[in-house]
C-alpha cells in the first residue's frame, strides 16, 4: 500500500455536474479541502455531490452561494471515495466562472495482500 498526497483542479466550463475526481478500482482517497473559486461578476451557486459506486447513488455533499471574487471551502469535513467512487461539482445557472481544486491523500491498494 502506498500514499500519495495530491491536487486535482477542475474547472466548470458546463452547467451540468462536472465528475472532478474518480477513484481507480484499486484506489481509495481521504479528500481534505475543496476549494472553489467565483471568477465572475456575480454571485452563483455551487452544488458538490458525490458518487457511491457501491450503490450506484449520488448524494449531496453541499450548496454553497459564493459572492463575486469570492472563495469557500466546499468541504467542511473530511470525505472518503472509495474505489470507484466520483466527486462531482456544478454551477447550474451560469459556465465557465467556478474554479478550484480538491486536495487529497490517494491510497493504492492494488499491492495489499489478502
Amino acid at each position: 500500500m502506498s500514499i500519495q498526497y495530491k491536487n486535482a483542479g477542475f474547472y466548470l466550463t458546463t452547467t451540468n455536474l462536472t465528475t472532478c475526481l474518480t477513484m481507480d478500482t484499486g484506489s481509495r482517497a481521504i479528500i481534505k479541502n475543496i476549494q472553489c473559486a467565483n471568477t465572475s461578476t456575480g454571485a452563483i451557486v455551487v452544488q458538490s455531490k458525490f458518487y457511491d459506486s457501491s450503490d450506484t447513488t449520488t448524494y449531496q455533499i453541499s450548496t454553497e452561494s459564493l459572492a463575486a471574487g469570492s472563495t469557500t471551502n466546499i468541504a467542511t469535513g473530511v470525505l472518503i471515495l472509495e474505489e470507484s467512487d466520483a466527486l462531482k461539482i456544478g454551477c447550474a445557472a451560469t459556465s465557465n466562472v467556478a474554479t478550484g481544486v480538491i486536495s487529497y491523500a490517494q491510497i493504492d491498494r492494488s499491492n495489499e495482500n489478502g
